[in-house]
């Protein structure tokens, strides 16, 4: 047993990277702990980054890194641009400041969960030769990723998928370990969301739709669910998450139902501590398909109608959503969609019970609710792995 275990965090930008950096550190503390062993977390990122302020909000010890980001474009000649040849300029100073990082912390294992912010960090953990875990959320490898997998110790993925788009050099390093999903998500009870939101008014012989767009709202799925409300509303309760500068227009579409039906919709701008509790409520998921939600709605066994941003890096969220329809988890909606296109998808689903179970079934089978444990498990076997 050893007195304290040090991990070194890099990776941000986005809470797709941030969060599952996050909930492992919290599932590899709690581990240690009952071990007798603390575990030592320093975060490295950008001062400014979601990363900075998650850090600081779970009292963990922060290091700001200079980074370098690559604005991306289908035609490469378009990433010529001053922006990108300055943030370019600023890598190795990043990697000068993250080398006396890990040096001064020398950390038993480095965890990149991805995002530009990791790159110095990784690069720095491979010139001093500590075991570096790379970790990747969605089924093809991130540019940053791309760069620092050729030297690190273990390489965990989120989807077996991704195992055959590796080198095999790299591919032998693999392990699929899933996505971390927060615990918390995990433990919700639906009558709690009934009684914090004031759902009173919802029909309880009636399926529960929760429609999200994500913390800032779609656009797009917004308008998809105020042009199918009147019809989506006789056959179902809807909780809609829209985005906080999307409210007052939503609420507005809302006044125009008729009131028996207006009392089966609850809008919101913000879905914050209740989430865990409005998907335990929920019988059916229409949202994005980013690596989280697709992590959250698999470990939970939710039926979904995906709505892919057609505009993600490397249409990753198209990737998503159209693997969980091959496996008959989902149905995912591509392309120009229409309100007609959106009610036909999710008809079945509210008309047919047994088919919402099997839709349930098949996710679940495809989710890792453990995956914050297995990648505990990598980082400690890296570590050790390292110390030899």
């Amino acid at each position: 047993m050893i007195a304290e275990f040090r991990l070194l965090v890099t990776g941000g930008g986005t809470g797709g990277h941030t969060y599952p950096a996050l909930t492992t550190v919290r599932a590899l503390q709690s581990r240690l702990a009952r071990e007798g062993t603390t575990v030592r977390v320093l975060w490295a990122g950008t001062a400014g980054g979601l990363e900075a302020r998650v850090a600081e909000a779970e009292g963990i010890e922060f290091a700001p890194v200079a980074t370098g980001k690559i604005r991306r474009a289908s035609n490469p000649l378009g990433m010529l641009t001053v922006e990108n040849a300055k943030d370019m300029a600023r890598v190795p100073l990043g990697v000068a400041q993250a080398r006396s990082v890990v040096a001064r912390f020398r950390p038993d294992v480095v965890l990149s969960t991805g995002g530009y912010v990791a790159v110095p960090i990784g690069l720095a953990a491979q010139m001093l030769r500590r075991p570096l875990v790379v970790h990747e959320q969605t089924v093809r490898l991130g540019l940053a990723n791309r760069v620092l997998v050729r030297g690190a110790a273990r390489v965990a993925v989120s989807s077996p998928s991704t195992l055959d788009l590796l080198s095999p050099s790299v591919r032998e390093r693999a392990v699929v370990t899933g996505n971390p999903v927060r615990a918390e998500v995990l433990t919700g009870e639906p009558m709690k969301a009934v009684d914090t939101l004031g759902l009173d008014s919802f029909d309880p012989g009636l399926p529960v739709v929760y429609v999200t767009g994500g913390a800032q709202g779609s656009v797009q799925i917004n308008t998809l669910i105020a042009e199918s409300l009147p019809w989506l509303l006789q056959r179902a309760n809807v909780i809609h998450q829209c985005g906080p500068n999307n409210v007052e227009a939503m609420t507005e579409t809302a006044t125009a139902l008729p009131a028996d039906l207006a009392g089966r919709y609850r809008v919101l701008g913000f879905v914050g501590g209740e989430l865990p509790d409005v998907l335990a409520l929920a019988d059916i998921v229409v949202s994005r398909s980013g690596a989280g939600t697709i992590a959250d709605l698999t470990a939970l066994g939710k039926p979904s109608v995906l709505v892919p941003l057609a505009s993600s890096a490397g249409i990753e969220q198209a990737h998503n959503a159209s693997r969980l329809q091959d496996v008959g988890a989902a149905v995912a909606l591509e392309g120009d969609v229409t309100a007609q296109g959106l009610q036909e998808a999710v008809e079945p689903l509210l008309t047919d019970a047994g088919r919402r179970e099997r839709m349930a079934h098949a996710a679940r089978e495809h989710g890792r609710p453990d995956a914050a444990e297995r990648l505990a498990d990598v980082l400690l076997d890296a570590a050790r792995t390292g110390r030899r």
